[in-house]
């Protein structure tokens, strides 16, 4: 299938301009750094927001006051209803979601109930009202343990701890809603996402930031032997948006698709060139052995699919992403001096 031609313009301004636009899980790091790219390109945003933290990442970006808001749980029902109703949605990025996997293994229920209870009511929501778009995200968790890697979109989802199940669950959901109600979406498994503004210091490069500008060793909790792919946000962003692109030419519909960085990495060496990145003299305090309970050994994927239909690529390389981010921490000290 021949690729369309993305760039900024084809994915932004001349697809999503006058739009109205719901984002889900949009205080997050994904979500917000989306925000800004949708409302950058002239679309309206319309946001759910259930609880109010410290630091929200869409404050810390200065995009708060540019969202109308809709307060509540994605999982209560009716409440999606009334957001597309009222502010006239015309698509939907679907992206909230509890994300943490130490979290499901100690509370699945919740997990349970925000990441495939709130899909399902995003889903026939949007259905019901007729939406023209909607992006759900999954993730490469989702794939479970393969025998071969990278993953690949053809893979069958071997999902087997709560996170991970949610996330299968949530991707099929998403998928029948096209194949039986012919609703336009897609489904993306995206790796693991980094930048400046992720608020979440349970995840290890914005611990391990925080860790070296406060002048601490960052502790890392395996031995620091596993493989992850990484996905610098912005360019995250850009695959959201050349997947709206295609959807729009009816391009992508009911599938699913990668995105990473294209390279697997040790969390140790993840967590080493942040330590000399810094400029700093501190180390890496490593705790762990092996891979945590709950957790994958080895992950990447494999986004040649979306690329050979989109164009797609990841610009922002690993050490090129972890400067940048460091220097946004460097410029929000209130992330890392408290």
């Amino acid at each position: 299938m021949e690729a369309l031609a993305v760039n900024d313009a084809a994915t932004s301004g001349g697809e999503l301009a006058g739009q109205s636009i719901l984002v889900t899980g949009a205080h997050g790091l994904l979500g917000s750094w989306l925000v800004k790219a949708l409302l950058e390109a002239g679309a309206s945003v319309v946001t759910i927001r259930r609880d109010e933290p410290a630091l929200s990442t869409l404050e810390l970006l200065g995009l708060a006051t540019r969202v109308d808001t809709v307060h509540g749980d994605i999982a209560t029902e009716g409440l999606i209803e009334r957001a597309l109703a009222e502010y006239e949605v015309d698509g939907v990025f679907h992206l909230a979601a509890q994300t943490l996997v130490g979290t499901a293994n100690r509370s699945p229920l919740s997990t349970f109930e925000t990441n495939i209870r709130g899909t399902w009511l995003v889903l026939e929501a949007a259905r019901q009202h007729g939406v023209q778009r909607l992006v759900v995200a999954s993730s490469d968790k989702a794939y479970g343990r393969q025998e071969e890697l990278p993953y690949r979109e053809d893979q069958q989802l071997r999902a087997r701890y709560p996170y991970d199940v949610s996330k299968a669950a949530a991707d099929m959901l998403a998928r029948s809603y096209w194949h039986t109600f012919s609703l336009p979406v897609a489904v993306t498994r995206f790796a693991n996402l980094y930048g400046g503004g992720d608020t979440n210091r349970s995840r290890l490069i914005p611990e391990a930031v925080c860790a070296v500008l406060a002048g601490r060793p960052p502790v890392v909790r395996s031995d620091g032997s596993p493989e992850r792919d990484f996905l610098y946000v912005e360019d995250a962003v850009r695959a959201y948006l050349a997947l709206w692109q295609a959807l729009g030419r009816g391009l992508g519909r009911g599938e699913a698709f990668n995105a990473g960085g294209g390279h697997a990495y040790r969390v140790g060496e993840i967590v080493q060139l942040i330590c000399l990145l810094s400029g700093t003299e501190v180390a890496p305090d490593i705790r762990g052995r092996g891979t945590p309970h709950g957790e994958i050994d080895r992950q990447w994927v494999d986004a040649s699919k979306l690329t050979e239909l989109t164009g797609w690529r990841p610009q922002v390389d690993l050490k090129d992403g972890l400067q940048r981010t460091l220097e946004w921490y460097r410029d929000h000290p209130e992330m890392w001096q408290r």
